[in-house]
């Protein structure tokens, strides 16, 4: 591929500085490298979950119905923060270190800026599909009347006012790249803690403030994320000494977006794997009854929890592992991604161990009856031990990210939802087929995803094919 040369010279300010993170990630020990860029990033995506939980607390003050609304738009509201954070975000960081990595700080200016205006144009997609076909979306989901209303009472409110979501996961995005991942928690943080507050009071209504009701916790999350896109773009336009976000003087082209969004777009599949995963095996779990149902979603609660601290490890892999294909260091980009992933399956399996073992820890929190305890405590013993596939498997998807080659770790996310899915379909035709063949077949799934990523890998997915003496992306 013919390069294209962004300038002849570049001006001394537009050098990498020497001591930047980037230059310093190059030589620096690999695992105190990860784990101190790691735990900022696990601190915030726990806040972020406390968050959410604390939402999901304010609408039950309201009653069932608006609890039921909230059930169905909540996973739209997950599904665009896991594509503006993970899949796009994801795409975004590896990008831009990638560039950085290769002392290419004008290709990453450039690609910062169309970072954004991406993130805009995403936005303003994710509005429309929402705001127009929102109804017969929640109402195919079986939202009908009174739930219907409240759930498009949330829906309508997040995504008018979406793109604050967007634009604060990418600007963050773009911060992780340049390896300042405490700025980029620190204001995600900040951001979490508004929303907590202005939720509160506007889904109650406390003094003088309007009581919005469900519309209320909507309301929190795009004030909570404009006030961290703000944050992250003071930093970026006037604090970052890697590269400065440059709104004006840049002509908008396509190249750059395409080349992010060769990757988001793929990344995303991830994503709509995890979502489709979950409504199948909520599906059969159904047939059940809904004690199992229950006892269900109490254990499978716990892979949320864990998901914010294998995003710890994810992200900063990411952002590691593409400085170093930037420059060229690839046989060390793959210890620090599989230094990351095995820190991360190690902290899942602990967990998940821990839980196999003593499940009633966990399901005594949520539940009274021994039905739903049961359910759930069956599903801890067998899936539970699999939490390091799971942990495994995801923290590799991150690290490909970097690499700029998620192709398969996507196979091996749809490969998951294959598994589920025909086994599922098999376990149905059988009589004798219980609630424990489904939380073994789930297990399975866990397994299969992350031995095929990890073996893909392990033969060449982020090499086969490379030109290692033109590994650094064009100039763009």
């Amino acid at each position: 591929m013919q390069k294209i040369a962004f300038v002849n010279t570049l001006k001394k300010d537009d050098q990498m500085p020497p001591q930047s993170p980037q230059s310093r990630f190059l030589t620096a020990p690999i695992g105190p490298t990860i784990i101190r860029l790691a735990a900022p990033n696990m601190i915030a995506m726990l806040v972020t979950m406390i968050t959410l939980i604390a939402e999901a607390w304010y609408v039950s003050r309201l009653g069932t119905v608006s609890l039921a609304g909230l059930a169905l738009a909540f996973p739209m509201m997950m599904l665009t923060m896991f594509l503006s954070a993970g899949s796009i975000g994801g795409a975004i960081t590896g990008s831009i270190a990638q560039r950085l990595g290769a002392g290419d700080r004008p290709g990453a200016e450039i690609l910062s800026f169309h970072a954004v205006l991406l993130a805009v144009l995403l936005a303003v997609l994710s509005s429309l599909v929402f705001l127009i076909g929102g109804p017969a979306i929640y109402g195919a989901l079986g939202g009908g009347d009174a739930v219907l209303a409240e759930a498009l009472a949330y829906s309508n409110v997040l995504f008018w006012g979406v793109v604050s979501m967007w634009l604060a996961n990418g600007l963050a995005a773009i911060v992780r790249a340049t390896g300042h991942m405490k700025v980029a928690a620190k204001y995600l943080i900040a951001g979490s803690i508004v929303q907590i507050i202005v939720a509160g009071v506007l889904v109650l209504g406390v003094g003088p403030f309007p009581k919005l009701g469900i519309a209320g916790a909507a309301t929190g999350i795009v004030i909570g994320h404009g006030l961290a896109a703000i944050l992250l773009f003071y930093h970026l336009t006037t604090r970052c000494v890697e590269l400065r976000l440059r709104c004006t003087g840049i002509p908008v082209r396509l190249a750059p977006m395409a080349a992010i969004l060769k990757i988001g777009a793929l990344s995303s599949v991830n994503s709509f794997c995890s979502l489709g995963a979950i409504i199948i095996i909520t599906a059969f779990m159904a047939r059940f009854g809904v004690d199992v149902l229950a006892g269900y979603g109490v254990g499978s609660r716990l892979e949320f929890l864990v998901v914010p601290l294998i995003f710890g490890f994810g992200a900063a892999s990411t952002a590691l592992v593409g400085v170093h294909f930037g420059a060229d260091k690839i046989e060390r980009a793959h210890r620090f991604g599989w230094t990351a992933a095995l820190y991360s399956a190690a902290m899942c399996g602990v967990i998940g161990v821990a839980a196999a073992l003593f499940p009633g820890a966990w399901t005594n929190l949520f539940t009274d009856s021994e039905a739903v305890r049961a359910a759930s405590n069956g599903y801890l013993q067998i899936a539970g031990p699999f939490y390091a596939f799971f942990g495994l498997a995801l923290c590799l998807y991150f690290a490909s990210q970097g690499a700029g080659r998620v192709l398969w770790p996507v196979i091996a996310a749809l490969l998951r939802v294959v598994v589920v899915l025909v086994g599922g379909l098999i376990l149905l035709r059988s009589e004798n087929a219980g609630p424990q063949d489904f939380f073994w077949l789930i297990a399975a799934g866990m397994a299969t995803q992350a031995v095929v990523s990890a073996v893909a890998i392990q033969f060449g997915a982020w090499t086969r094919g490379l030109d290692r003496d033109k590994n650094v992306p064009d100039r763009i």
